[in-house]
């Protein structure tokens, strides 16, 4: 994508009207900064070489094109200034952003959207793209009763989607829709906590669609061969744990400090359904995890295992990454309490 000057043209146009949204000092600006992110993350996920990313690219453009629209209507509402318009305007740019964020019960595009893309892409819509919906979010107020209904229809639909899932986009989209909960109750405490949670999983997911990326892996079977050489494996292994929010890995500490901070909010009913659902996902991340490494699989004669030094490099740093939790994840409980 790096090497295209095509590609590298709308990637930057792609960050440049995120930017704009995040920086408008009128919803009219964060809504042309939308549509400036939107028709630049076309071009990127089209080839018409390539049937499934052309259908995703549509599904995407139709799905993002109703939520400006429905975002332009509240904006337009806004201007009447009475109470009933702005409550009405409030609720539609709620959920406009929410059906751009791939919040749940408005998810239904995202899954199928990933299924057609690259692992590129996929990086691309589960990280930057959830930037500028997220902060026009965080601009009101977001202690509404239609927050606490996407909250927690994301952390379900995003755990119990993923459990009869084969294909690891599909998976990593259902993981996405999770932490779209995971965000939006964030949201509750401070902009700090939500902000700190979104770097932690952009980082995380980086690590683990870099290494699908590597060793071209899309579906669940995959992950049995023999193929993969163990560093890799076992960075795979921790990459997904910490995703996960397994302690005491590095994704945990995110988590720990949303759940002490919305147990002092006295959210103590959603922090519940959060880490309950928190415990599902974990289970098909360590499906992925556990059956790569115990499970015996034949390997056959004509089959290498080849790896380069750049696939090494990059299962070794994400191990190193990852086991950091060990450390800091202790120091930042002992100085909470």
């Amino acid at each position: 994508m790096l090497t295209n000057p095509k590609m590298l043209m709308f990637l930057s146009t792609l960050m440049v009207g995120s930017l704009i949204s995040v920086s408008a000092t009128s919803w009219y600006g964060a809504w042309m900064g939308l549509e400036i992110n939107l028709l630049s993350f076309i071009p990127l996920t089209s080839k018409t070489n390539n049937q499934r990313m052309t259908e995703s690219a549509l599904k995407y453009f139709l799905t993002q094109a109703l939520a400006s629209t429905i975002l332009l209507t509240s904006i337009i509402l806004m201007s009447y200034q009475t109470y009933i318009t702005n409550n009405v305007s409030h609720i539609m740019m709620t959920t406009s952003l929410a059906l751009k964020l791939g919040a749940g019960p408005l998810h239904f595009w995202m899954p199928e959207v990933m299924e057609g893309l690259t692992w590129s892409n996929c990086m691309l819509l589960m990280t930057w793209q959830k930037l500028a919906p997220l902060t026009l979010m965080s601009y009101f107020s977001p202690n509404t009763p239609l927050i606490f209904l996407f909250i927690i229809s994301s952390v379900l639909f995003g755990s119990i989607g993923g459990l009869n899932q084969t294909s690891l986009r599909k998976i990593m989209a259902f993981s996405s829709i999770n932490h779209a909960g995971w965000l939006l109750a964030a949201m509750l405490c401070d902009d700090a906590s939500w902000f700190l949670y979104f770097n932690l999983y952009v980082f995380l997911t980086l690590m683990s669609t870099a290494l699908f990326n590597a060793n071209k892996l899309y579906h669940f079977n995959q992950t049995f061969t023999n193929k993969i050489n163990p560093p890799t494996k076992l960075a795979i292994f921790t990459s997904l744990l910490s995703l996960g929010g397994l302690p005491p890995f590095l994704g945990f500490l995110p988590k720990w400090i949303i759940i002490m901070k919305m147990t002092y909010s006295l959210f103590i009913l959603t922090t519940m359904i959060l880490v309950m659902t928190t415990l599902v996902t974990l289970y098909y991340y360590i499906r992925i995890s556990y059956s790569a490494f115990i499970l015996l699989h034949t390997n056959q004669s004509w089959t290498k295992m080849v790896t380069t030094p750049n696939q090494e490099m990059l299962a070794t740093t994400i191990i190193i990454i990852s086991l950091t939790g060990l450390i800091t994840t202790p120091l930042i409980i002992n100085l909470s309490f």
